[in-house]
């Protein structure tokens, strides 16, 4: 997962969108019963995390990795009983890590933890030596002034804490997103960043960071979270001494690669009606292997739609799309949408926050379709989700249904400890709770059958 969401209902707005659904949930006293057995006994998504975490691990979009980790995938859906299974190429920009390492010079000599942002520039096998000037705040390094960094190493810190919505990732990712083309502009020769991230291993987190035209790209990297606060009490130690960095960053561009799009069918009764769309990410950052960014949304997903077609063949066509090349510019969205552009959608969904369970339902139609979104509040209650008054806007992987005004359904995973683990070492299969796995394949197998048993158009309010 690589972008942002807000969530920030008021509390009354959410607290009315709930009495209705649970007074439903009551008076139905049930749920689907697929979902039932999903949230006791499915063992369909953790098989898909640990088989690919395992005989893969981690798939790095562009590179080999990432094409065995397709291969693998289609196996996996062809022998899981989905149908049109098909990988669908896309060319793209690829870039891969090299050496890696930074040192406090002086006056505190000591190496620190560092990991380059994808898309760094590199500083040669020789590196760079420079004085470093901290910057607390991206707001800080917003107010400095033109060419005031030249011949300097830029160093932007954050206060990014943990939440459930992952909230404080917009707040944080700045610092990433586009603090390196800011300290460029303004004449650094390289920045570190403290990463965005919120556990305290010494992991730095990786991620893309972009350059905004006409900025040469320079070298990047984020420090670990014990690292920068290290880096944060030298300064206030240093008595006006200058503080001076090596860094030696060497990643490299291999030019253009193939990537691609991972699709697979559970084929509907009417072909008459717009497919159900199911989506999640493939690749993975090079650091772990990929079990909760975003193994576990494939594995997810994909069991929702074979749960669903255990009770018997669906109205719509229920399809998952394993998106390639999503950390690093969403490359597979781009593409899915381009090569899908003339056929329609009745709604997609996207799982790409981990694994922990879901504690949400928003959708962008509650104004438009209250029937639907109601019957849905109604099904997920038993699991412990709410309903709320946020309108969805989707995850980064289903870019064709916000181009094309389509309904959209995001179900909020409980991101508290997401950042710990997002882009770093540690995101690896033994982080992964099979318990709250459950939960979230559970809720979707609910959220999928009424979807795809929806005999009319779902239409976004307005």
């Amino acid at each position: 997962m690589d972008f942002f969401r807000t969530f920030a209902a008021p509390v009354a707005l959410v607290a009315l969108a709930i009495n209705p659904a649970e007074a439903d949930a009551q008076a139905t006293g049930s749920t689907n019963p697929q979902a039932e057995r999903a949230l006791s006994e499915d063992t369909i998504a953790y098989d898909f995390v640990e088989g690919i975490t395992t005989e893969v691990g981690p798939r790095q979009a562009g590179t080999e990795a990432e094409a065995r980790g397709r291969v693998w995938a289609e196996r996996w859906l062809t022998a899981n009983d989905f149908t049109n299974v098909a990988d669908e190429p896309f060319m793209m920009d690829t870039w891969v890590r090299g050496e890696e390492e930074a040192e406090i010079v002086s006056p505190f000599a000591q190496p620190l933890a560092i990991a380059a942002l994808g898309n760094s520039a590199s500083t040669g096998p020789d590196g760079i030596t420079a004085e470093v000037v901290y910057f607390p705040t991206y707001a800080a390094l917003q107010a400095a002034p033109e060419g005031s960094l030249a011949g300097k190493i830029a160093f932007i810190s954050h206060a990014m804490s943990p939440t459930q919505d992952g909230s404080q990732y917009g707040f944080a990712g700045p610092a990433r997103w586009t603090g390196p083309s800011l300290a460029a502009s303004k004449g650094a020769v390289a920045t570190v960043i403290r990463s965005v991230g919120t556990d305290y291993h010494r992991n730095p987190h990786t991620g893309g960071t972009t350059f905004a035209e006409g900025v040469e790209p320079i070298p990047a990297g984020a420090l670990s979270l014990p690292d920068a606060d290290n880096l944060i009490r030298m300064f206030e130690r240093a008595n006006g001494r200058a503080i001076t960095m090596k860094l030696v960053l060497t990643p490299r561009l291999l030019g253009e690669t193939q990537s691609g799009n991972v699709v697979g069918e559970i084929v509907g009764r009417d072909p008459s009606l717009p497919p159900v769309l199911l989506a999640c990410h493939l690749d993975s950052w090079d650091l772990g292997t990929g079990a909760f960014d975003d193994a576990a949304g494939c594995g997810i997903v994909a069991a929702a739609a074979k749960h669903v077609a255990e009770a018997g063949q669906p109205l719509r066509t229920i399809r998952v799309l394993f998106a390639g090349a999503e950390e690093t510019g969403l490359w597979g969205s781009k593409a899915y949408a381009a090569a899908h552009a003339d056929e329609p959608i009745a709604v997609a969904l996207e799982s790409d926050f981990g694994a922990d369970r879901i504690w949400r339902f928003d959708s962008n139609f509650t104004e438009s379709n209250p029937d639907l979104y109601r019957r849905i509040a109604a099904a997920v209650a038993p699991f412990g989700v709410a309903p709320s008054a946020e309108v969805a806007t989707g995850g980064a992987d289903i870019n064709i249904a916000r181009e094309r005004g389509t309904a959209i359904i995001d179900l909020q995973q409980d991101g508290t400890r997401y950042f710990d683990l997002h882009h770093t070492p540690d995101d690896t299969l033994d982080k992964i709770d099979p318990a709250q796995l459950r939960q979230n394949v559970a809720v979707w197998t609910a959220v999928t059958a009424i979807l795809a048993n929806e005999p009319r158009p779902i239409k976004p309010s307005e």
